[in-house]
């Protein structure tokens, strides 16, 4: 994990906020940090929002391609999350997440803790994958 830049980091123009959110004391790890898993599920709830819009019905993570940690996420900052669409496959949808922290007593002041990307997959009601709807993909 890199050491905690003092620069202000600029919150991206050309991706959605798609979720905000505070972790609590009871999301740490044994360190006091919030515990990786509990960013990780975030992510995975932000990412999705996108992907709801294009696929009509199911959807599901079919895979992280990537993950980082950035910084360290702690007690009381207001996180904030990022989606773009990077890919609309025929079954599945790649979204970039990106996750700013707003740190306590520090407002309007940002730290990236967090990139990622992942991949969500149209489900048919038989479980397996199905097209996207064509005309629900982006222009």
């Amino acid at each position: 994990m890199s050491t905690e830049s003092s620069a202000p980091v600029q919150l991206p123009s050309d991706m959605e906020l798609v979720l905000k959110v505070i972790p609590m004391p009871g999301d740490t790890n044994g360190n006091g940090d919030i515990f990786g898993g509990w960013v990780m599920a975030q992510v995975d709830l932000a990412g999705g929002v996108l992907p709801a819009r294009l696929i009509v019905g199911k959807f599901a993570t079919v895979a992280v391609n990537e993950f980082i940690f950035k910084q360290p996420v702690r007690v009381g900052d207001l996180l904030s999350f990022f989606a773009a669409i990077t890919r609309v496959g025929r079954t599945s949808v790649t979204v970039e997440v990106e996750v700013y922290a707003e740190r306590r007593h520090a407002e309007h002041r940002y730290v990236k803790v967090t990139e990622a990307r992942l991949t969500y997959v149209a489900i048919g009601d038989d479980g397996r994958p199905r097209p996207v709807q064509p005309s629900a993909a982006p222009v």
